[in-house]
């Protein structure tokens, strides 16, 4: 059924488009990718320079499905974090090569999909000229709503920022997108608003929660997460928000409106950590993000100082210890 996917209606018959399915201009399937997933950068990385691409897509509650493949080995990387988009590309055609964080990278085959929320953290993905992807575009914000729905608390970044490898021939994810593909061949035009639409979507929401949760050592049904008292869930508001201006912990207690020490123990039992530990992290996926979206002319040491880090060395042994590389390696990026 995924090798068809998206083709074909329950009575075989060709299910209409409302945009061309194939195209050989480079500006014209940006457009179309720009609207469908996010603004990225793309690049062939062969010596056929010219696209043979087919675009299919359908609407799954607020997810878009679609059908998707270049037709000549690509590069694609710098994906918009401000799209506020996760994505998950499962390969039905070819291989396809997804970079990870430390270097090295997950390559998947027929039925082996790869999940990435490109709303928090960066992606590369190398395409092989005999690519086909059935791929799943999820805003964050349903992500997010979802996860507080079912399990009583929205994840950080330990989620978020965390790319894995995920299904495979016989899995049971691979199982539930071939019945969505099902579902879609059934009514391929009333999934975007009806009932069974937003039942699906749910439905794929929390499967790959649990998936991806799995992977990245989270425990989606920890009491301890539903259980997060309010002084936990407005300190890390309000780390968030002042991250730059770097709050010493009394300030954060007060904003929080508990004592230091009643915020640590809440830190500690809740979630595994210290609230100074959660300001770092937050202060270096900043910088990582200034970093990665830097303009011409900026440099490390002035990004960093942005986010209150003014001893290079300091700095530099922190956040190569926490992304595996130099900031410098990820400004020339």
């Amino acid at each position: 059924m995924l090798r068809d996917a998206l083709l074909f209606d329950a009575h075989g018959r060709a299910i209409r488009q409302h945009h061309k399915v194939f195209s050989k201009d480079w500006d014209e399937i940006g457009e179309w990718s720009r609207r469908v997933y996010m603004p990225y950068d793309v690049s062939p990385t062969g010596k056929l320079i010219r696209p043979q691409s087919t675009m299919h897509s359908a609407m799954v509650g607020r997810i878009i499905v679609t059908r998707f493949a270049y037709g000549i080995p690509v590069g694609i990387r710098d994906w918009s974090q401000e799209a506020g988009n996760a994505v998950v590309l499962t390969t039905i055609g070819g291989n396809a090569s997804h970079r990870l964080d430390d270097g090295g990278a997950v390559n998947t085959g027929y039925g082996e999909s790869f999940v990435v929320d490109c709303s928090r953290t960066d992606y590369h993905v190398d395409f092989d000229p005999a690519h086909l992807q059935l791929n799943l575009t999820i805003p964050h914000a349903v992500l997010e709503q979802v996860c507080h729905d079912w399990f009583g608390f929205v994840p950080g970044d330990a989620l978020w920022r965390f790319k894995c490898g995920l299904g495979g021939q016989g899995s049971s994810w691979l199982i539930l997108m071939d019945y969505v593909m099902r579902c879609i061949a059934e009514a391929p035009d009333r999934l975007a608003h009806d009932r069974v639409g937003r039942h699906l979507e749910q439905t794929i929401c929390v499967h790959l929660l649990n998936e991806w949760a799995s992977r990245a050592g989270l425990d989606l049904s920890d009491p301890r997460h539903a259980l997060a008292p309010r002084v936990v869930r407005a300190a890390e508001a309000y780390m968030s928000e002042h991250a730059a201006d770097l709050p010493t912990m009394a300030e954060v207690a007060r904003a929080a409106g508990t004592s230091l020490r009643s915020l640590t123990e809440a830190f500690r039992r809740f979630r595994g950590t210290t609230p100074s530990q959660f300001l770092r992290e937050q202060r270096l996926q900043r910088v990582r993000r200034d970093l990665e979206t830097a303009l011409p002319g900026q440099t490390v040491a002035e990004i960093a100082a942005a986010w209150g880090y003014i001893n290079k060395g300091d700095f530099a042994r922190a956040y190569r210890q926490r992304f595996g590389e130099a900031p410098s390696a990820t400004l020339r990026r």
